[in-house]
């Protein structure tokens, strides 16, 4: 039955000529980034500080010691991240290695799945094979894979979190997150901003709870567990000028003043909390677009506003990206996926002929990628708030969403008579308005 499936067929539908298509390229380069690009790996080797770390844990040698004056990548997990990932070691290296591409790609295939169940999309639309086929393509998914870093795995977890929040499921859904900050720290804690303001209050239970547990078990098995403390956290806390594509790592490979670094964080700031603020105030409600959009901003944010933010982190950003298929998505729009190729192509934009034009490109296009994904998420929201307002539409909790971005609504807009809709609520096309 299986084999009848991949019987040669002639496409009927235009769905089926697309599934035909996608497919092929979907699967082939899952293929090549998995078994091709990451085998062969790269000079930026992550996971080589990650093994070596996990072998002194389990032979009771110091961990914490990395020399922070190299460009190198660094051993930076924290105690509770050093026991969840120790198992690395068992086995030789390269065993290991290509133990950890293949977990983090089926991390990422599975959260790909997750993200198109959550959108009501089924394995067999052509969702599925356009997703895959965009997440494997990516820059962050083919880093992560030859780099050999654990995003995919956290990406997986950022997900399901989304995932048993819709669900109330709140005990699990702070496990999930707790396993990310008990590896990464505080890169995807800012989510539990989401909880929060919906009232989840049991999420924090198991989100602070699970990476403090983690810490106090690891405690007694490193031999420099302070060191991480006086050492690597104080290192962690700075902001680099190298391999960083937050606005202070640019800014200070350029040279910017630091007046107008702070400027420019400050304002990008003020945008986010506005956003955020319009975001609560009149979509919590709708609570897939809700915690998507609000998860992108976000993570965004601190990618662009923190002290480090690179590239491959980009990751976090799949859901907020596939909120496009929802009528009042932000990403409905060019600026959007102009922001999108900046931190997501895989391309680069080094030049021969015109070598200092093409190294600012390269080097700044993902600091632009993600600001211009908030100015475009300010502006949408914010257009949407200012013409709610001209129109007498402002009710805390209720959507900005013109009429025609909802047609199934129309029936219960004031003026419908006799089943149809009045004529302020005839749904327009797609691409009238924000």
């Amino acid at each position: 039955m299986f084999l009848r499936q991949l019987e040669p067929r002639t496409a009927r539908t235009t769905t089926e000529v697309l599934n035909f298509a996608l497919w092929p390229f979907a699967v082939l380069t899952v293929l090549n980034r998995v078994f091709i690009k990451a085998v062969n790996g790269y000079i930026t080797d992550d996971f080589r500080p990650v093994y070596n770390a996990s072998l002194a844990f389990l032979n009771h040698k110091p961990i914490y010691n990395a020399n922070f004056d190299s460009v190198d990548p660094h051993y930076l997990y924290p105690p509770s991240g050093t026991l969840l990932i120790a198992p690395l070691a068992i086995i030789d290296p390269e065993k290991s290695r290509w133990c950890f591409i293949l977990l983090n790609a089926a991390a990422i295939i599975l959260a790909g799945y997750l993200l198109l169940r959550l959108f009501k999309f089924s394995i067999k639309s052509v969702a599925a094979p356009a997703l895959l086929l965009a997440m494997f393509a990516s820059e962050t998914v083919t880093n992560t894979l030859v780099f050999t870093n654990i995003n995919g795995c956290l990406l997986l977890a950022e997900v399901g979190f989304i995932h048993l929040l819709l669900q109330r499921k709140d005990l699990w859904a702070g496990v999930a997150l707790g396993l990310t900050i008990a590896v990464k720290g505080p890169l995807l804690a800012p989510l539990l901003l989401i909880p929060l303001v919906r009232g989840q209050w049991k999420v924090f239970l198991t989100a602070l709870g699970v990476p403090l547990v983690l810490n106090l078990l690891a405690w007694p098995l490193i031999v420099d567990y302070k060191q991480f403390w006086t050492h690597t956290l104080p290192y962690l806390a700075e902001s680099r000028d190298y391999f960083n594509s937050a606005i202070v790592g640019n800014a200070g490979y350029y040279g910017v003043a630091d007046w107008l670094t702070w400027i420019i964080r400050i304002v990008m700031g003020v945008m986010v909390l506005l956003t955020l603020w319009i975001l609560y105030r009149y979509y919590r409600d709708d609570e897939v677009f809700f915690i998507c959009t609000t998860t992108g901003i976000l993570l965004t944010s601190i990618l662009v506003l923190g002290s480090l933010g690179q590239m491959y982190y980009s990751m976090f950003l799949f859901p907020i990206l596939m909120t496009v298929v929802l009528r009042n998505s932000v990403m409905r729009n060019w600026p959007a996926w102009v922001a999108v190729f900046g931190f997501m192509s895989y391309d680069k934009w080094l030049s021969d002929r015109w070598q200092s034009a093409g190294r600012t490109a390269e080097y700044l296009r993902t600091t632009f990628g993600w600001g211009l994904l908030l100015i475009v998420a300010f502006c949408v929201l914010g257009e949407r708030y200012l013409a709610a307002r001209r129109d007498g539409r402002l009710e805390p909790g209720k959507s900005l969403d013109p009429a025609w971005m909802h047609p199934e609504r129309a029936l219960d807009a004031p003026g419908a008579r006799n089943g149809r809709p009045a004529r302020d609520t005839v749904a327009e096309p797609i691409g009238t308005g924000h």
